[in-house]
């Protein structure tokens, strides 16, 4: 008997999301990319100055009237001969339009946030303590460039760009070539929206926005259970709706991860060099070790995420699942010992978020179920598991079968999500063969075996 998962109608969310092309430009181009830059920057600042003196006409007026209303006051024509600030068109001179009116969108947002939470603090709102200090309006824009497609820039293929810049007099177009692309730009239903130009460390790049409009995954009997533990980063299941696993994968890329503890165990023999007995580290020692490690933990989560949303494209999976461990804290492991070390580089959260930000792009959708019972449950019903003292990955379960314990945990993620998702009324008094608890909340992946010829030792696991 097959159950097929029902899927919750929702409001399509906008989803945008960035890629970057990187350029090639050359020494000039360089000086050119930079002139641009600090004369927009230069104008944003000078017109939040201009937005913040005006507020109180500007403030309630809707983007497109403001843009209007302020180009009045700042930007001198034949129909408007006498501007409020006429010192705007000598030191900005001859500054695009599509340039000034990004400015103007970009310091509309600044004295708008800026009101907003000055507002707050002067409600009580957003004050954590009675002394807190108001907010500050940032004059100090480190904004790059919007480019308006026509105006700013003109991209005849993938190969070349032709962007206008400042050369020092004058505002002249210059062909660049671009060096690498992502693919969102092949998607027939991604818009591609207007791009920054950024410039930073000797490096140039477009930074290209993109709004996806995913087409939502059907109807389908099948979920992707994820286990993220210590032991193995990620342990994959696909389970479908009758409790039939048909493919496994684990996930952990033990290479990042010895690179990342070797350079988190130097820390400590640089601390014991330094303090010697009783001494104290400075502020921001080690500074550069933290930074790279943060770094490599975010590769492991890009290639773990990455590799979770492969599997589940290739199954043609709609639902990832993984435990509810938001506010969770460790219990183990003695103060400054390895087993603490350990849970304090679990990347769980930094894992989740990123398969939600890709799965989503593709149309999924990510389901949470509850933690408690997952691991220590076996998968086939026979009741609480004993883990093995020297490998606390091997578990043993109340009939003598040995199994992996983040394999069994994410047979029973999976086999919860497809209880909640289904909603099936058949089930709703079933217990287990472990315990009575509820089945949506509490289940184990036995719970779906529907057919007679089920029994504990007797799983549904296809080779994979």
């Amino acid at each position: 008997m097959f159950y097929t998962l029902r899927m919750i109608a929702k409001k399509s969310q906008k989803i945008i999301r960035t890629d970057q092309w990187s350029l090639k430009p050359s020494a000039p181009q360089q000086l050119m990319f930079a002139e641009t830059i600090s004369i927009y920057q230069r104008a944003c600042k000078f017109l939040t100055s201009i937005l913040f003196t005006h507020w109180d006409t500007i403030g309630s007026l809707d983007t497109k009237e403001a843009v209007t209303a302020v180009e009045r006051l700042m930007h001198q024509t034949k129909k408007n001969p006498n501007p409020k600030y006429k010192i705007f068109n000598r030191v900005f001179y001859k500054l695009p339009s599509y340039y000034r009116r990004a400015a103007i969108a970009f310091s509309l947002g600044q004295v708008s946030s800026f009101v907003t939470r000055y507002r707050d603090w002067q409600c009580g709102q957003s004050r954590k303590r009675r002394d807190a200090k108001p907010p500050l309006l940032t004059m100090v824009a480190n904004c790059y460039p919007a480019l308006y497609q026509g105006q700013c820039y003109r991209l005849d293929s993938l190969e070349e760009i032709q962007i206008k810049v400042l050369n020092g007099k004058n505002w002249v177009w210059t062909t660049v070539g671009i060096v690498s692309t992502r693919n969102r730009h092949t998607i027939p239903a991604n818009k591609q929206l207007s791009p920054s130009l950024i410039q930073r460390n000797g490096k140039a790049w477009l930074s290209v926005p993109f709004h996806c409009k995913p087409d939502h995954k059907k109807e389908v009997n099948r979920v992707v259970g994820v286990d993220l533990g210590i032991n193995k980063t990620a342990v994959i299941s696909v389970v479908e709706s009758d409790g039939t696993v048909i493919y496994r994968e684990f996930i952990h890329p033990g290479r990042d991860i010895d690179r990342r503890d070797k350079k988190l165990k130097s820390v400590s023999r640089k601390a014991s060099k330094t303090m010697g007995k009783g001494g104290r580290l400075h502020k921001g020692f080690c500074r550069n070790t933290y930074r790279k490690c943060r770094h490599i933990n975010r590769q492991i989560a890009q290639i773990v995420s990455k590799g979770i949303v492969e599997i589940s494209i290739e199954y043609n999976v709609s639902v990832i699942a993984f435990e509810y461990l938001k506010n969770w804290k460790p219990k183990g492991g003695k103060k400054k010992s390895n087993l603490k070390q350990r849970f304090h580089g679990w990347l769980k959260s930094i894992i989740r978020e990123l398969t939600e930000m890709k799965w989503i792009e593709s149309g999924g959708k990510i389901h949470d179920v509850v933690a408690r019972g997952t691991s220590s449950n076996a998968y086939d019903g026979s009741g609480t598991v004993w883990r093995d003292r020297k490998n606390y990955a091997l578990a043993r379960f109340s009939n003598g079968k040995r199994y992996n314990a983040d394999l069994s945990a994410s047979y029973n993620i999976a086999a919860r999500a497809i209880q909640e998702l289904t909603r099936r009324n058949d089930s709703e008094n079933r217990s287990s063969k472990s315990s009575t608890r509820l089945p949506r909340s509490r289940a184990v992946l036995c719970d779906l075996w529907v057919t007679s010829n089920d029994s504990i030792g007797h799983p549904h696991l296809k080779q994979s």
